[in-house]
């Protein structure tokens, strides 16, 4: 574990935290970041464990949230409901994850289709903000258990790297009637079980082929990552509200041209 390997995984984990819950494809950007580096880790089990420090950051904003949701189970059908909503979302994903997962990162991990799919999701975007949705939902806690389900065949969608979980499950609550913030909130609390399966699922399938130097360089990108994800989770949810996607629209865009330039031009 040298000096110049500790900076990339730094560099990746930073991407990692800073991108993983808005709308611009942490895979997608670690992926690309990854290929003009030159950082690559065997199936991408270095990407894919450091996003336990991204879901932390996640559980640190919302402890108490968390916490009063979970006392309030036994009493409360509101609870009930809003918890079996997160995991009736998370099932979709986890079906075609657990079935695809190797297939798609065989054949889909590659840098050509994050640029693409970088470039169509901004116009998505793009297109989103500027459309009168009818909005139906202002809580998140609201959210029927129907709409919750459909949420998360959209979020199958982030299978495709680039394309973002976040950004899909955003797009998809906003078509079924929620506004920006609740939208963009639901994301946040389906992300925990649906990162936390993919770290699980990673880690068993290649905690045998990780060595020591691996392990030192996953920490350290899991409290960057952290870090990372802490600033982001505290601010996005006010800024979506008040701004809305442009942002992050044009993000996309700008960052896929330039991959699609740095590929021709580099390789």
């Amino acid at each position: 574990m040298d000096a110049m390997s500790i900076a990339k995984a730094v560099v990746l984990a930073v991407v990692e935290g800073a991108t993983e819950f808005i709308p611009v494809s942490s895979t997608g950007h670690q992926l690309l970041v990854g290929h003009f580096i030159d950082f690559h880790s065997p199936n991408n089990t270095f990407e894919v464990l450091i996003q336990l420090g991204a879901i932390l950051a996640i559980l640190a904003v919302y402890f108490r949230r968390l916490l009063g949701v979970a006392l309030a189970l036994p009493n409360d059908p509101n609870a009930r409901r809003f918890v079996l909503a997160v995991l009736l979302a998370f099932l979709p994903a986890a079906i075609v994850g657990g079935l695809f997962s190797k297939v798609i990162k065989a054949y889909l991990f590659n840098p050509w289709i994050v640029c693409a799919t970088l470039v169509a999701g901004g116009l998505v975007l793009l297109v989103l903000d500027d459309t009168e949705l009818e909005v139906k939902k202002t809580d998140v806690y609201d959210f029927s258990l129907p709409m919750a389900l459909k949420i998360g065949i959209f979020q199958c969608l982030a299978m495709i790297p680039g394309v973002s979980r976040s950004g899909a499950t955003i797009v998809g609550a906003m078509l079924m009637g929620a506004d920006k913030r609740s939208a963009t909130e639901f994301s946040f609390y389906l992300a925990m079980p649906t990162m936390a399966g993919a770290f699980a699922k990673d880690l068993l399938d290649n905690y045998k082929n990780l060595h020591a130097d691996d392990v030192g360089l996953i920490v350290i990108g899991f409290v960057v990552a952290f870090i990372a994800a802490l600033i982001v989770v505290r601010t996005v949810l006010d800024y979506v509200a008040r701004h809305g996607f442009w942002l992050f629209a044009w993000w996309r865009i700008i960052v896929g041209s330039l991959g699609f330039a740095g590929l021709i031009i580099f390789g």
